[in-house]
């Protein structure tokens, strides 16, 4: 494995960072954060810069690049401070897989135009780490079918037009295979929608969604009958490294702003960089950031090169979510009082940094699936 970035990864890089030099600012996204809102603007520069095309096939429009290169694309952004609700190509992988005609090219658009197209509902009060618990059904009568459940916790609902929503048939003993995902419009009749108020991830929504026998149609099935399980377990391959890329990135940021801290900040009459106990803690702090990013850019060339990725993203998912919040949390430490005002940018990462040991699975289910996943192996 070579690392080493390649000129057109530098370039391209250098020109995204130039982008979020301008568009990403820290008083857009303060001010983001305090009104709850989406970065539109950001994600619609991002999309007329032709970022939001990237891992998108030529067919649709879009811009083949690999998954190393997209990862270090995340990295950046969260690096700049940018928060979750992009990028998009973490669905990108899922919908072209298992989705229709229709629905690729619906939700390839809205990508291109930096717009969500849709988000996942699986997450239910009585199912949240144990999704053999769902209860959501889709039953079907007259030609049609209907949903009816309840769903919580579903980031990105306000800002999306469509659903992925998973139901279970409840007459099959084997929950696993008894899965299915549909294809489900917003604005269809019998769907509440109400929000859910957060400590962090103030840029994007998180919602409570009641469907109440909402109608859709057969052609609506996202893949196959029975294997929404197995299809959720492709999607969240991805969206684990994702995860752990865009903390790999916050982390870095909030490294930057502690160590350019201490080498300023005079206290007993030196610069508090000088004392070991700092030095210590910032050392801990890159050797960390070090480890996110080894694993980030390895789990992603394990994906390139069609390697199983089950084990990789759930230890990257699991490793970086806990050392960036680690590391945000020192950095605030370094950083002293005005770490913790709502003026420093870092208070905001380490409160959006930690719900990443709960977003895409907790950390105690990444250690389940990467236990279970190794014993195997070792057979």
């Amino acid at each position: 494995m070579d690392f080493k970035k390649t000129e057109e990864q530098e370039l391209l890089l250098e020109s995204f960072r130039e982008l979020l030099a301008r568009e990403c600012t820290e008083e857009y996204l303060k001010e983001c954060d305090e009104k709850h809102q989406n970065p539109t603007k950001l994600w619609q520069a991002f999309s007329d810069n032709g970022f939001s095309s990237l891992g998108i096939p030529e067919e649709y429009g879009g811009t083949p690049v690999d998954n190393v290169t997209l990862m270090m694309l995340v990295e950046e952004y969260g690096k700049a401070g940018g928060p979750w609700g992009w990028p998009y190509f973490i669905m990108v992988d899922d919908i072209l897989t298992f989705g229709s005609e229709e629905q690729k090219k619906i939700s390839l658009e809205y990508f291109q135009k930096g717009r969500l197209a849709f988000t996942l509902l699986i997450t239910e009060p009585g199912a949240g780490s144990d999704n053999n618990s769902l209860t959501t059904t889709a039953t079907r009568k007259n030609g049609k079918v209907y949903i009816n459940g309840h769903k919580t916790f579903i980031s990105g609902a306000v800002e999306a037009d469509y659903f992925l929503v998973m139901t279970r048939d409840l007459s099959n003993p084997v929950p696993a295979q008894a899965m299915s995902m549909w294809w489900v419009p917003k604005n269809a009749k019998g769907i509440t929608i109400e929000p859910v108020r957060k400590i962090g991830w103030h840029a994007l929504s998180n919602s409570e969604i009641y469907l109440d026998n909402v109608e859709v149609e057969e052609k609506d099935l996202i893949g196959v009958e029975g294997k929404g399980f197995i299809q959720l377990l492709k999607n969240f391959e991805m969206e684990r490294l994702t995860l752990a890329a865009i903390v790999l990135g916050y982390a870095e940021a909030a490294f930057e702003d502690a160590i350019h801290y201490a080498n300023q900040r005079m206290q007993f009459g030196k610069k508090i960089g000088e004392f070991q106990l700092i030095q210590e803690k910032l050392t801990y702090m890159a050797l960390k950031i070090e480890n996110m990013r080894n694993m980030v850019y390895k789990g992603a060339w394990a994906k390139d090169n069609g390697l199983p990725v089950i084990i990789p993203s759930a230890m990257a998912k699991l490793y970086c979510a806990q050392s960036a919040f680690e590391v945000v949390d020192d950095a605030m430490q370094v950083l002293g009082g005005i770490g913790y005002t709502e003026d420093h940018r870092v208070s905001r990462l380490w409160r959006d940094t930690r719900v990443y040991r709960l977003a895409g699975g907790t950390d105690q289910i990444m250690i389940h699936i990467a236990g279970r996943a190794l014993l195997k192996q070792y057979k």
